[in-house]
């Protein structure tokens, strides 16, 4: 980070230097008009901007709070200990992102003269230009579309751990100095630079993570095999996950941890619990069962029945029928 960003974050603001003389609280009316803590982006944003940064406020906790807007934090020195919802302990070390939407409860802990961070308080317009610049799918423009366009979404925030990652260093680098010397073109040369952040961030995938505790993995793991229960014929991934409001890459990715299968091996095994009861069970014809159970291609049912049960279909009536 070039040293006049530096020096410039390590400042001690008039509001940080109140902190430190009177060992008050933050000053909320310095952030919203309203009882609740909402933040206003109006307070932060000069017309007609749609973007713009501030530093993070040190020497105090930041008590819990929402956006009007979408929050992206970056730290450039140090770290901070977030708590999201009153539940979620995010640890944001240096070069690491965060993303909030505006449905998110936000708290932060005091942060030390060292830790220097920068929020970015960020009108939705103002992701249409950066989303147009990537098509790959992936959680963070899920995040963000979904943060745009809907009234809530289940993802209250990433978490990117970009730390040490060089393309991504130097756009955030870019995107500060900027919007400190404020030209005239700021929301333009701005979005295309968010728009190449987010081309990078989606080359490192693996990097962005939405936080989820193992109670969200077992309601989500829970919903996609009571939607399997009944689905077993039809079910795709792609519409149980839209049903539980998250991306198909992260259902699968949750299956695979907790089940150690993917959502086309549970759906089959399922749709096989279901033939085997039916031979059990009936006297329908294999070929009726077939059908039942959402197969259309015979010799591949065969194989994968006896696969799972090392025999026939024919052979496993023979041997398990209830009905002699």
């Amino acid at each position: 980070m070039r040293k006049q960003i530096l020096e410039y974050l390590q400042e001690i603001t008039e509001e940080e230097q109140e902190l430190l003389d009177t060992g008050k609280s933050i000053r909320k009316e310095l952030y919203t008009s309203d009882d609740s803590f909402i933040i206003e982006s109006e307070k932060l944003l000069q017309e007609g901007k749609l973007i713009d940064i501030r530093r993070h406020t040190r020497f105090a906790p930041f008590p819990p709070h929402r956006h009007d807007y979408i929050e992206m934090i970056y730290v450039v020195q140090g770290s901070l200990t977030h708590i999201v919802n009153g539940k979620d302990v995010i640890c944001q070390n240096a070069g690491d992102l965060l993303f909030l939407n505006q449905h998110a409860t936000h708290e932060i802990k005091p942060a030390g003269k060292d830790d220097l961070a920068v929020n970015f308080i960020i009108l939705p317009e103002f992701f249409s230009r950066p989303l147009s610049m990537t098509q790959r799918q992936d959680l963070l423009r899920d995040f963000l579309i979904s943060s745009v366009v809907e009234k809530s979404t289940s993802a209250a925030y990433l978490h990117v751990r970009a730390g040490g990652v060089l393309p991504v260093e130097n756009l955030m680098e870019n995107m500060i100095f900027t919007l400190l010397d404020a030209p005239a073109s700021t929301n333009t040369v701005i979005q295309e630079t968010m728009g190449l952040l987010f081309v990078n961030l989606s080359m490192y995938c693996d990097l962005v993570s939405r936080e989820s505790t193992d109670q969200d993995d077992r309601h989500l793991l829970f919903s996609v095999i009571k939607y399997i229960e009944s689905h077993y014929k039809d079910g795709t991934l792609s519409q149980v996950a839209q049903e539980n409001g998250y991306p198909a890459y992260f259902v699968s990715r949750v299956l695979k941890k907790h089940t150690g299968s993917n959502f086309k091996q549970l759906l089959q095994t399922r749709k096989l619990q279901q033939a085997a009861y039916l031979l059990e069970n009936s006297t329908l014809a294999v070929d009726f069962i077939l059908e039942e159970i959402g197969y259309e291609n015979s010799s591949y049912f065969y194989r994968k029945f006896k696969e799972q049960y090392n025999c026939s279909p024919n052979e496993y009536r023979t041997a398990h029928s209830k009905l002699h």
